[in-house]
């Protein structure tokens, strides 16, 4: 298996990103204070917010800061949580209901240039496992990055290596994925990173 990876000279111009993170409050209160400076951010390169909409924990940080930065907030909430406990008041520019969780996951998959994962519950999982599947398969060439905020992810980055060890997990899916504590260096790579992965549908024909 041969996978196509590098940087490529001219930068992507990332115009929106979508955030996947938790709607608790973790015990970590870093993870709150690098996710509002994660919004700050992309108010101030430009970079257009979509995120799950609700009004608690890591999700709330972010696009609070993100909004009071002067940046554009696009929520986008399930029917289920459509009602004055979730929604954040004055704080989208704009607020997509959809019908559920997966029509959910697919609007945000469309209006993202590339992902970012902060700390998460099984929900925040869920989606970037599904968005990193979706790569692996060649739905998208968008990039991924884990924000791994003070080692949050180090055993998750761990149990994705012994996949690889194991045979389970191809070693060019591996290195597509983005893995950072710094957020220059994670927007320097969302940016300058390129990983052509090998069509899966046309490898098992040619088997």
């Amino acid at each position: 298996m041969i996978c196509y990876y590098g940087n490529i000279t001219r930068m992507k111009v990332l115009s929106s990103v979508a955030v996947f993170c938790a709607s608790g409050i973790p015990e970590d209160k870093d993870i709150i204070t690098q996710a509002s400076l994660l919004g700050e951010y992309l108010a101030q390169h430009g970079i257009r917010l979509v995120y799950g909409g609700g009004a608690r924990g890591v999700m709330c940080a972010v696009a609070e800061a993100c909004h009071n930065a002067g940046g554009h907030v696009t929520g986008v909430l399930p029917e289920i949580f459509n009602n004055a406990q979730v929604r954040l008041k004055e704080i989208q520019s704009e607020l997509i209901i959809v019908p559920d969780m997966h029509e959910r996951k697919k609007r945000m998959y469309e209006l993202a240039d590339a992902f970012i994962v902060l700390p998460g519950g099984i929900g925040t999982l869920e989606e970037f496992f599904e968005v990193y599947t979706w790569k692996q398969i060649g739905y998208h060439r968008k990039n991924i990055a884990l924000y791994n905020i003070n080692g949050f992810y180090d055993s998750l980055v761990s149990f994705l290596d012994r996949l690889v060890s194991e045979g389970m997990m191809s070693q060019c899916v591996r290195d597509s994925l983005i893995v950072s504590a710094s957020l220059p260096s994670l927007f320097k790579q969302l940016q300058e990173k390129e990983c052509v992965l090998p069509d899966k549908i046309a490898e098992r024909s040619n088997k």
